[in-house]
């Protein structure tokens, strides 16, 4: 008989059967007869799957170098047809204002101004008129006043700002410390217009270049005009007042302020303030203190 396998080996070979047994591998010898002699043990065992899952190593695909950069094409300047530069704008040389068109005279005084003036008929406003209103007060002044033209009481008296309006400039001038005789007081238009309406242009320009021969005789430092007529007539504009009112303009060797009309403050009291201060640049100017305050 054959060799018993001791008992431990044979143990561990039912152990082993049992758990090729449990992986489903049931045919696991052959006959000796068959001639399987030689099928060993090992060869079963090499041929039923590993009890151990086998997982293959996952390969990382390898970097491979990046291609040299291909340098961008610049796209070939598109030819452009030159645009026709626009012409420079030339800004009209405006004409010159009445005071600059005016020829200085040589020599020239109130009096020849005066006497040349005679007793104009020049424009339609000398059909309504009384008196001439010439102007008033000191010939050598370092300030002039400008205003539009004579009202009824001017027209009366021969004289600028006499009325209602006159008094309130008398007490603007006394407030600067001056008195009426120590400046010059004059308008645009020696003539009273009817109902007191703005002077129309053709009696502005009859009349205006007697006033810029005042003013060149006079040589004032400063030029202050009352309202808008007077503005527009010296400066040759047609801006409203109330856009340069307060500012000092510099015009042909004058200080010229424009500041509202003594009327205009009548009717509007609170615009006196502004007035003021005008006056007050003013006096800066010309070197003026303000007049002390009494103490009450």
């Amino acid at each position: 008989m054959p060799e018993r396998f001791p008992a431990s080996l044979q143990q561990k070979i039912e152990d082993r059967l049992r758990y090729y047994e449990d992986l489903g591998i049931r045919l696991f010898y052959t006959d000796r007869s068959l001639g399987g002699a030689n099928l060993a043990v090992s060869e079963a065992i090499s041929s039923a799957p590993s009890a151990a899952p086998v997982f293959e190593e996952t390969v990382l695909p390898k970097s491979t170098p990046k291609p040299a950069p291909v340098p961008a094409q610049v796209p070939a300047p598109v030819k452009v047809a030159p645009v026709a530069a626009h012409p420079p704008l030339v800004v009209p040389p405006s004409g010159p204002s009445l005071f600059e068109a005016v020829d200085k005279v040589k020599d020239d005084s109130l009096l020849k101004i005066r006497e040349d003036l005679g007793e104009c008929t020049r424009c339609k406003l000398h059909k309504g008129r009384n008196k001439i209103v010439f102007g008033d007060g000191n010939p050598k002044a370092q300030l002039v006043f400008v205003g539009e033209g004579p009202g009824a009481d001017e027209d009366a008296q021969g004289l600028p700002f006499v009325g209602r309006a006159g008094k309130l400039l008398t007490q603007m001038i006394e407030a600067m410390g001056l008195q009426r005789k120590d400046v010059y007081i004059c308008n645009v238009v020696k003539c009273r217009p009817p109902e007191n309406r703005a002077p129309e242009p053709d009696e502005v320009s009859a009349c205006s270049p007697f006033l810029m021969r005042q003013i060149d005789s006079i040589h004032p430092k400063v030029i202050v005009c009352l309202g808008a007529t007077a503005a527009k007539t010296i400066l040759n504009t047609t801006r409203g007042i109330s856009q340069f009112r307060g500012e000092w303009l510099d015009w042909r060797g004058h200080k010229l302020m424009a500041t509202y009309h003594p009327a205009y403050l009548l009717r509007n009291p609170p615009a006196k303030a502004d007035v003021w201060k005008d006056l007050q640049k003013v006096m800066a100017e010309l070197g003026l203190q303000l007049p002390k305050k009494s103490k009450s």
